[in-house]
């Protein structure tokens, strides 16, 4: 599993040209992107004349629609160019789930996609590596140039880091019918709360607007990446190793273990809970398909989607 301080790591801490992500880009994207004739194609929707009236933004806007698109999964770069992915097509696709990024399950989903590798360094190293609680900028920023040194890491300026982290917080905290400059969907998670003008705190705690199926998913997901061909999991690393549900989530213990011991159930036994001699772990009784995964997550968020309309 690859992590911050793997050989070849390539850390990114800019892209996004400060700007947070916003409503509605994420659907302008993916329509963007399905529509156009093909991948090499899909590329200049973002870069030709037209892309500034096309997204009705600006210029460097443009770029940052397409940034947070791929960081969030949305969208994937190809060596044909760009393309939809699963994920894009489970929530924006024909039959989509949540077309207009209404229901929370979907903004976890994309929360995973953007916190559970470490592809955007700021926020994979604040909700997988950061262990305290409240922070202030600077001393996160202190911090990662340190890695940076240690890693050798080539020409991380601190004004870079610092605008990524600005801008990581503004896509975090804020809201719907904030005045604040970030307004991100994300801030609906309350991940992230601010205490005063320059500190804020990583709220941990239960997460009641999770749903177990995005859980199940999400877990499977990591076990994939930790170790894909151990039968067992310990509860330490599914609760607090980096890039696990825990982590990313910011769950507490006690919720943790509440949704490891309902496994059986939201799994349909293929993965199962045990307290052995004082052992807790999670055990693999069965490996079902990515494809297969997809769908089970498909349809329970259809059928979420479906109560709740009733």
């Amino acid at each position: 599993m690859e992590n911050l301080k793997s050989d070849g790591y390539r850390p990114t801490f800019s892209g996004h040209e400060t700007f947070p992500l916003r409503y509605g880009w994420l659907q302008k994207a993916y329509r963007a992107v399905n529509d156009a004739p093909s991948a090499k194609a899909a590329v200049h929707v973002f870069r030709d004349p037209d892309s500034i009236a096309r997204f009705g933004v600006g210029r460097n806007m443009v770029g940052a629609i397409r940034y947070w698109a791929t960081a969030a999964g949305v969208l994937e770069e190809t060596e044909d160019g760009l393309v939809t992915t699963w994920l894009g097509d489970l929530l924006f696709g024909k039959n989509g789930t949540d077309p207009f990024l209404e229901e929370d399950a979907s903004l976890w989903l994309i929360h995973w996609n953007l916190v559970s590798r470490p592809r955007l360094t700021s926020a994979y190293w604040l909700f997988n590596e950061y262990r305290g609680g409240s922070f202030v900028r600077k001393d996160i920023e202190e911090q990662l140039l340190k890695l940076a040194l240690e890693c050798g890491w080539s020409r991380v300026a601190p004004t870079t880091v610092d605008r990524d982290l600005q801008c990581l917080l503004r896509s975090y905290v804020g809201g719907r019918g904030s005045s604040e400059a970030g307004d991100s969907i994300l801030a609906e998670l309350g991940l992230i709360r601010p205490m005063d003008k320059t500190r804020s705190r990583l709220s941990r705690g239960r997460k009641p607007s999770l749903p177990d199926s995005v859980f199940l998913y999400c877990f499977k997901d990591f076990w994939g990446q930790f170790s894909p061909n151990q039968a067992t999991m310990t509860f330490e690393n599914a609760a607090y190793a980096p890039g696990s549900p825990g982590r990313a989530f910011l769950l507490d213990e006690d919720d943790i273990v509440e949704r490891l011991e309902r496994l059986d159930e939201s799994s349909d036994g293929s993965l199962v809970w045990s307290e052995t001699a004082g052992l807790r772990q999670i055990i693999r009784h069965k490996d079902r398909s990515r494809k297969t995964e997809r769908r089970v997550l498909k349809d329970a968020l259809s059928r979420s989607r479906v109560q709740v309309a009733t």
